[in-house]
């Protein structure tokens, strides 16, 4: 697969970057040495070579999910700027 100027135009426009007539000159070879080790990856054999979805081992490091009492309301608020001994108030930001 060859990448044309116009194909790196294209993917700048989806990425929203504005790239000057220089840039896309310099990137445009850039990009197509990057698809051409992509699509070398297509001839190794992985015949037998389980998908993953991490190159390693990862153990989730958050601590259990336990259920235990929460903050009163009021302490919860004490701090709060702006609320109406219910609720945190903020402004709002779809309209009204």
């Amino acid at each position: 697969m060859t990448l044309s100027r116009a194909d790196v135009e294209k993917v700048a426009l989806l990425a929203r970057l504005e790239l000057s007539s220089a840039e896309l000159n310099l990137l445009t070879p850039q990009l197509q040495q990057i698809v051409e080790y992509v699509e070398s990856l297509n001839e190794l054999n992985t015949e037998g070579v389980e998908p993953m979805a991490h190159a390693l081992d990862v153990a989730n490091v958050f601590a259990e999910d336990v259920v235990r009492p929460s903050l009163p309301r009021e302490q919860a608020l004490a701090n709060a700027p702006h609320q109406d001994g219910e609720f945190y108030l903020v402004p709002a930001v779809l309209g009204e």
